[in-house]
């Protein structure tokens, strides 16, 4: 989780600072409001001093009832909320791409690929099991000390950083998904022959 901190110095000028990024093992609330108060306290901060709060649309977030919103609004009343900005832009994006035509059906036959490749591979031969090993372990990418592994993910709306990374691990690795689905078009079920 990575706490930013908004405020507004001496001069009016209003800044922005990461406080920290920390590892929250559990998204239950009250480890999500622990970990900040902890970090808060790091930083001789509390509660007491904040006067907005912003998140994004997750209910554990900002649930009126028990969201990470709601209880810290029971012990400071002055935490407005505000929702994410980020979030918002990113979900208009994404509704953005669904009414073009043109972008809807690439990124549509870019999640069926994810869906026809990955289900079949699981049904099919000791060749296409070693195609989704391919893509399962990723086609490393070398150059300016990069070690990334790439894979073909499943393209989430409430994430727009997926569809950027879901095109840019297609492009590493298509040659791996071709070759899966000219298998699947030969030796696969026929409703599988023709999704290939």
């Amino acid at each position: 989780m990575t706490l930013v901190l908004r405020y507004g110095n001496k001069k009016g000028i209003i800044i922005e600072w990461i406080l920290g990024i920390v590892h929250v093992a559990s998204t239950t609330t009250l480890s999500i409001k622990y970990a900040i108060e902890c970090l808060l306290c790091k930083h001789n901060l509390s509660l007491s001093k904040l006067r907005g709060q912003g998140y994004n649309g997750a209910s554990n977030m900002q649930g009126d009832i028990n969201g990470l919103k709601t209880l810290i609004l029971k012990e400071n009343k002055s935490t407005f909320y505000v929702h994410c900005f980020a979030y918002q832009l990113q979900l208009t994006l994404v509704a953005i791409t669904k009414i073009h035509i043109n972008i809807a059906e690439f990124f549509y036959v870019v999640s069926n690929l994810e869906i026809v490749v990955g289900g079949s591979c699981k049904r099919h031969d000791a060749q296409l099991s070693k195609i989704k090993e391919k893509i399962e372990n990723g086609v490393r990418r070398s150059g300016q000390s990069l070690s990334q592994e790439t894979n073909l993910k499943r393209l989430g709306d409430t994430n727009w950083g997926s569809y950027c990374g879901t095109i840019l691990n297609l492009i590493l690795i298509f040659s791996v998904v071709v070759d899966a689905l000219e298998i699947i078009e030969e030796n696969g079920l026929c409703d599988q022959k023709v999704e290939a």
